[in-house]
């Protein structure tokens, strides 16, 4: 499926693209993105805009904005979250609708399909949804960190079809192509690997908080979705020339032939574990059936405080990643069931009608 077959695409756009100056929002860059985005409508294709820069567009506000600690970039966010929206807001002939999100709401199941209708409603309408993750409020255990990886999770949630990725080169390379003249750029990727990560490098722009590697992390989210996804230059209007022409101008990750399903991939990508179980080293049950066969001397540690319909991480005590779960028990069951000296099957050891993990619940993690 090529890009004008696409129904519904997100697109992400960083920090240095909103205030490349960290002087107020600038629209120089902005105009060919928001004609874009009308073209894109005007062919029929629903967009979805996750935006960075409130606080790069905020910091112009404040005197001591050289080093800011935590609590002046979230007045930072807060002042320029508004001057932000306002600006894409004149750019366009059509309404717009603003959506903070932390990290809080896209994990917790019930507000992450919240997310979702509230996006469809909105298209429905023909009103533009913006994005951010919000600043000001989110804490360490709360946010996501950058809105790389937050476009993934909002691409999955929305249903799009394609993702596409603004950056401040044509795409990954094969070497950073701010160091290395020889450096070749990868029109095309099949499977996001190691090698692929190993050539991501580090962050080069000095506004945003988001380098080619949170690209990376996006990209694999989202193809997992079915999502194909593009990373390209945000920079110059000839990017989205050549993609309304219906070619990849930077670099484009083909979406996986058999995505996740929907629950399961909100599980292991969005969903962050509340709490962990450590098995033995030797431990063999399959992870794929209706219910897990855990017995209690299999279980090494349970570590975490979590509730019953939490998400947990299940893995072994050489600390190799099983799979991502929601359990059925919270952390006091599963202390009790460890701390017993008998050989407990968890299957049935309650009820046998409600495993301690279904089968159905789980997330098995391909190491």
């Amino acid at each position: 499926m090529g890009f004008l077959n696409s129904k519904r695409i997100v697109i992400k756009i960083g920090s240095a693209l909103i205030a490349p100056n960290k002087k107020g929002c600038s629209s120089f860059y902005l105009l060919s993105i928001a004609q874009f985005i009308i073209r894109c409508r005007m062919k029929g294709i629903e967009v979805v805009l996750v935006s960075s820069g409130s606080v790069a567009a905020g910091a112009q506000l404040f005197a001591d904005n050289v080093s800011p600690n935590v609590a002046m970039k979230k007045a930072m966010a807060a002042a320029g979250q508004t001057e932000m929206m306002a600006t894409w807001d004149k750019l366009f002939d059509f309404p717009t609708a603003q959506i903070l999100l932390t990290h809080g709401d896209l994990r917790d199941r019930e507000r992450y399909i919240s997310i979702r209708d509230t996006i469809s409603c909105l298209l429905e309408n023909g009103i533009l949804p913006i994005l951010n993750e919000n600043d000001t409020v989110t804490t360490d255990n709360l946010k996501v960190g950058d809105n790389d990886n937050m476009s993934a999770m909002v691409a999955a949630a929305a249903k799009a079809d394609s993702l596409i990725i603004c950056s401040d080169v044509d795409g990954l390379y094969d070497k950073n192509p701010n160091t290395h003249k020889d450096a070749k750029l990868i029109p095309e990727v099949d499977k996001i690997d190691d090698y692929i990560y190993s050539i991501a490098g580090d962050a080069t722009s000095l506004v945003g908080t988001g380098g080619m590697k949170t690209k990376i992390e996006a990209a694999e989210k989202a193809v997992s979705n079915g999502v194909h996804t593009y990373i390209v230059n945000g920079f110059t209007e000839r990017s989205f020339n050549i993609l309304l022409e219906g070619n990849n101008p930077g670099t484009y990750f083909k979406p996986d032939e058999t995505p996740l399903q929907e629950h399961l991939h909100w599980m292991t990508h969005t969903s962050k574990s509340q709490g962990e179980v450590v098995v033995d080293n030797d431990f063999s049950a399959s992870l794929e059936t209706e219910s897990v066969q855990l017995t209690s001397e299999e279980i090494v540690s349970v570590n975490g405080d979590f509730s019953a319909g939490d998400t947990i991480l299940v893995r072994t005590d050489d600390g190799t990643k099983l799979a991502k779960a929601k359990t059925n028990f919270g952390s006091c069951l599963w202390n009790y069931i460890a701390e017993q000296t008998d050989d407990i099957k968890l299957r049935g050891s309650f009820n046998p009608d409600d495993p301690i993990i279904s089968g159905k619940n789980i997330a098995v993690i391909e190491n």
